[in-house]
């Protein structure tokens, strides 16, 4: 039920939708002639808009989730490297029995050096669909593919392919993580760390965290940004829905602190 309510919830209030809602709002209150309320409707999504879309706001909401956990110096050991899902498009990749990548690639690049640097770790790959309707392969399977595609031995591998969501990701990624004073190093977005670190000290497993996936330079100052609108405006969504998720996972008590810090 969480996996769904969270969907749906988000599917209306990310920016775009909120924009969207608020154009609809302005036609009906013309129809019911509120010329004026109409007016203040359109010029706040106008507003809204370009404020995530023309500006670099976005990369100043996300810089503080970026800079929360730091890339370590390269450890002695790691037993186990757990790359969470979120970088391949499910169903471009079932379909076509490749490896569709998106903007999180890097979780697969940094997760494919790790492996390289310590051939005794186990990978454990997870994620499943984790859209509504449950199209396409896992992710899990998607990166089983690409993994054993560049050389990694598939013995190598341990999928967790149920998952659709990170609170899913550390459930059930604490079933195949059987051994006590393991170094186990967790890779995922920067942004997304926190939240992930969060939950996964919530299961009783303390990762070594390996950010990767930076969206934000870490010297930004609130300023006009017209070279990219559409990739504005997805890092401002992103910055939003990283926040809302630390909210939502505090207030319910499914992680111990609003902001893990290292």
């Amino acid at each position: 039920m969480f996996f769904v309510v969270s969907k749906l919830f988000w599917l209306v209030a990310q920016p775009i939708s909120v924009a969207l809602l608020l154009m609809l709002v302005a036609g009906g209150l013309v129809a019911l002639g509120r010329r004026r309320l109409a007016l203040t409707s359109l010029g706040l999504a106008v507003l809204l808009l370009g404020l995530v879309s023309l500006t670099n706001i976005g990369g100043i909401l996300i810089r503080p989730l970026e800079d929360r956990f730091a890339v370590p110096a390269v450890p002695a050991r790691v037993d186990a490297i757990v790359m969470l899902g979120g970088a391949t498009v499910s169903s471009v990749s079932g379909a076509r029995q490749t490896v569709a990548m998106n903007d999180a690639a890097e979780r697969l690049s940094t997760t494919l050096w790790l492996a390289q640097r310590f051939p005794a770790a186990r990978i454990v790959l997870s994620g499943g669909g984790g859209v509504l309707g449950g199209r396409g392969e896992s992710e899990a399977e998607t990166a089983r593919r690409f993994f054993v595609g560049l050389g990694i031995d598939s013995d190598r591998l341990v999928l967790e392919p149920d998952s659709r969501n990170t609170i899913e990701n550390a459930r059930f990624t604490r079933e195949l993580l059987t051994e006590d004073g393991e170094t186990i190093a967790l890779v995922t977005s920067a942004f997304h760390m926190p939240r992930s670190v969060g939950l996964f000290r919530a299961q009783g497993v303390q990762v070594l965290p390996w950010p990767t996936d930076f969206r934000s330079t870490g010297t930004e100052q609130f300023g006009l940004d017209l070279a990219d609108p559409g990739g504005n405006l997805t890092i401002a969504s992103t910055a939003m829905r990283e926040w809302i998720g630390l909210t939502v996972y505090w207030a319910t008590g499914q992680i111990e602190s609003w902001f893990p810090e290292p």
